[in-house]
This record gives C-alpha cells, structure tokens and sequence, in this order.
C-alpha cells in the first residue's frame, strides 16, 4: 500500500503544473460556461457571447496560475500580456470552432462550447507552461 501512495505522489510531482492547471481549468471553465450560458439566456448573441465569458475566465485563470499552480511573482505585467495575447489566439479559435459547429454543423450551442472548450484547453496549456511562465 506504501508503494502506491509513493507512486502516486510521484506522479503527481512529475505532472503538478498539469495536474494543477486542469484543476483551475474546471474552475475557470465552470466561470467561462456560467458567464456564458447567463448571457445566453439574457437574449446575447452567442459570439458575443463567448467573447466576454471568455475573457472573464482569461483574468480567472491568470491569477489562479500565477499564484498557485507556478507560483511566480515577478515580471506580472509581462506574463499577463504574454498570457493574454496567448488568450487571445486561443478565443479567435475557439470563435472559429463555435462558428463551425454552430452554424456549420448545426450542433446545440452548450454542447459546441463543451467540445471547442477541451480543444482550446489542451493546447493553451502548453504555451501557457513554456512561455507565460517559464521561470
């Protein structure tokens, strides 16, 4: 029993960033969704939609990260833009997908986000790590 709690924990030393990271992602997400879905029943154009959740869960995740999945404290404004601009390439893609499998598709606009989401999560995360907060 002793060996699998090892494992565990090395494990979870090994992927702690990414561990954490999908951590403040759901939460972010859960802030991301929830902003969008009000908004979305508020009558909001689902494009506008996503932009403005998505930029409440951009400012979400940077502080979250920063603090306690990299713990950095130097340099904030030059992460910030740096995570922002990341953010930003992210939202023009995730703008995209929704389009395509909105309008395209024509798949439910709750389940589109759900999907365009993952996708955009998944690869943020690597550019996050390597260039936003690269010590």
């Amino acid at each position: 029993m002793n060996s699998f709690f090892q494992t565990l924990k090395s494990l979870y030393q090994k992927y702690r960033n990414f561990i954490l990271y999908c951590v403040i992602g759901v939460i972010n997400t859960g802030v991301d969704f929830g902003v969008f879905t009000l908004l979305r029943y508020t009558g909001l154009h689902y494009l506008i939609a996503n932009i403005i959740s998505y930029h409440c869960g951009i400012v979400s995740s940077f502080f979250l990260n920063k603090y306690y999945n990299f713990k950095v404290e130097d340099k904030s404004v030059k992460r910030f833009i740096s995570f922002y601009a990341i953010s930003l390439i992210a939202i023009c893609v995730s703008e995209g997908l929704l389009y395509l499998f909105i309008s395209v598709c024509s798949i439910n606009d709750l389940i589109a986000k759900l999907i365009s989401m993952v996708i955009i999560a998944v690869s943020q995360f690597l550019f996050v790590k390597h260039f936003t907060f690269k010590k």
